[in-house]
């Protein structure tokens, strides 16, 4: 399935039973949550999926469960963020047998590469699959920046088609718009800075909080790119505290539990990370709940 990377890819949460194995009876609700919403793709396997403590099994599973459910209606990416390059190679490989429309690609973890070791090891996966590739860029949390002079290497392969924008510089956008036109798509990947990066020209948004505000999200990007400022300033506005969760270390255990309030998710996490407790917990509800006490009501769009 092609995938044009424009529009609204959930970043999704990997659903655990309080046993700590997968609960994909609770990942398609939320699943089918997103696709009821309007959402234009899927990422699997990220961070705020859990992926660093997902064996290679239950990847597939989770992935497989997801082609199989969403049946073409949207593309599934799956997210490759592995620290040795033949390991990324092979899962990239073994990506298309699995049924994956695309793959998003973080830099070599637990190794800070340098440039020139960076582009080797997106241009060992990009050369090894034909499944279209959105670069990752996130040097605040992952200490490697993807810059224009690597792009400018990186675009010459057709398979890396798109980068997922979280360098937290809203002018970066505009960088990369006048130096690489439409050749790179740009996708949103702060949840707190969607609507200025969509009103500055991004073509999506990347996002965490759609996992329990899937509609909210939606209309955001949608009341934007048909130009309805206002409407969409007004959602964003009541949405900010919410979307200020996806910037914590503990993301995951916050936006599970935000999911637990919207009636489509647990907040069951996997170990080393624990559910959240004490006055961290009651701070946490708090937001939520707020949240939910005054969800707008969402304006007609197409």
């Amino acid at each position: 399935m092609a995938i044009n990377w424009q529009g609204v890819f959930p970043a999704l949460t990997t659903k655990f039973t309080v046993e700590e194995e997968l609960d994909l009876p609770a990942f398609i609700t939320n699943l089918q949550a997103q696709l009821d919403a309007g959402v234009d793709g899927i990422i699997l396997g990220g961070s705020l999926g859990e992926a660093s403590t997902l064996s290679n099994e239950e990847k597939n599973t989770l992935v497989q469960t997801a082609v199989e459910y969403v049946d073409g209606q949207v593309p599934v990416v799956l997210n490759i963020a592995e620290g040795a390059t033949r390991e990324a190679v092979r899962i990239a490989k073994e990506a298309v047998g699995l049924g994956v429309s695309g793959l998003m690609l973080l830099p070599p973890m637990r190794y800070k590469a340098d440039e020139r070791e960076t582009c080797t090891y997106f241009k060992a996966i990009a050369t090894a699959t034909d499944l279209p590739i959105m670069l990752y860029n996130n040097p605040i949390d992952y200490k490697i920046e993807v810059t224009l002079a690597m792009f400018d290497e990186l675009i010459a392969l057709p398979t890396i088609q798109a980068v997922k924008e979280s360098t937290r510089d809203v002018s970066n956008v505009t960088r990369l718009r006048n130096r690489f036109g439409d050749r790179v798509r740009i996708l949103c990947g702060v949840d707190t800075l969607a609507m200025e990066e969509l009103v500055m020209g991004a073509d999506g948004w990347v996002a965490g909080l759609v996992c329990a505000f899937p509609r909210e999200t939606v209309a955001v990007y949608k009341l934007v790119k048909a130009g309805r400022i206002e409407e969409a300033r007004a959602i964003y506005r009541w949405f900010l505290p919410l979307l200020e969760l996806d910037i914590h270390p503990k993301l995951v255990q916050y936006i599970k539990l935000a999911e637990v309030g919207a009636g489509i998710g647990t907040e069951h996490v996997r170990a080393p990370r624990l559910p959240l407790v004490g006055t961290e917990r009651d701070r946490v509800l708090a937001i939520i709940n707020e949240g939910l006490a005054n969800r707008p009501e969402l304006p007609q769009f197409s």
